[in-house]
């Protein structure tokens, strides 16, 4: 299975399109403890992507800054991220790229982030 990142509208949390020129994976679904709540993950003081081991994680519109702040952690570190989960960082870079592209476009119209 694969492992999603949407982007939902607030207050009723209905999830948008992905727009023709955007993807919405986000890895695989063992992904969610392989690399993204890995132990490097966790011990750059990550907070947002560690959740998704063992759930969905829902960003609010009010932390969107810090998720692209955590995003932007994540790709300064990619390639040892990459390394350390044993999976190629061009891999991760592209869906690390589809997650921030989310976070622009949740910005645009005062929604959040999922990623499930």
């Amino acid at each position: 299975m694969s492992l999603c990142v949407d982007v939902f509208t607030v207050p009723d949390r209905r999830i948008t399109k992905v727009p023709e020129d955007a993807s919405d994976l986000a890895g695989f679904e063992v992904w969610r403890w392989k690399v993204w709540a890995s132990p490097l993950v966790r011990a750059l003081d990550a907070r947002f992507f560690p959740r998704l081991d063992g759930a969905d994680l829902w960003v609010e519109p009010e932390d969107l800054d810090a998720f692209g702040a955590e995003c932007a952690l994540l790709r300064r570190w990619l390639d040892l991220i990459a390394e350390a989960s044993g999976v190629r960082a061009e891999d991760v870079g592209l869906r690390l790229a589809h997650i921030e592209a989310a976070v622009e476009r949740a910005r645009g119209i005062g929604g959040g982030v999922v990623v499930w």
